[in-house]
């Protein structure tokens, strides 16, 4: 049984793809990248803070410490 040419091409694309996202960083192209607009979350505290005032008006336990607590903010 003989594969498709769709699912070859798709598997030969997908491996290309896959190998291009490792790359050489040169020494003077860190600092580029050690920025803090490079960065997933760039305001982590207020991020958190957020967090914290959305579980506790919503009193829901989704928050990370998922301690207990209403809508009152108290833990």
């Amino acid at each position: 049984m003989r594969r498709a040419p769709d699912v070859t091409v798709l598997l030969v694309l997908m491996t290309a793809i896959a190998l291009s996202g490792c790359v050489h960083v040169a020494p003077w192209e860190r600092g580029n990248l050690a920025k803090p607009q490079m960065e997933l979350d760039p305001y982590p505290l207020q991020s958190e803070i957020q967090s914290h005032n959305y579980s506790s008006r919503e009193a829901a336990p989704s928050h990370k410490s998922s301690a207990g607590g209403g809508g009152c903010g108290c833990y």
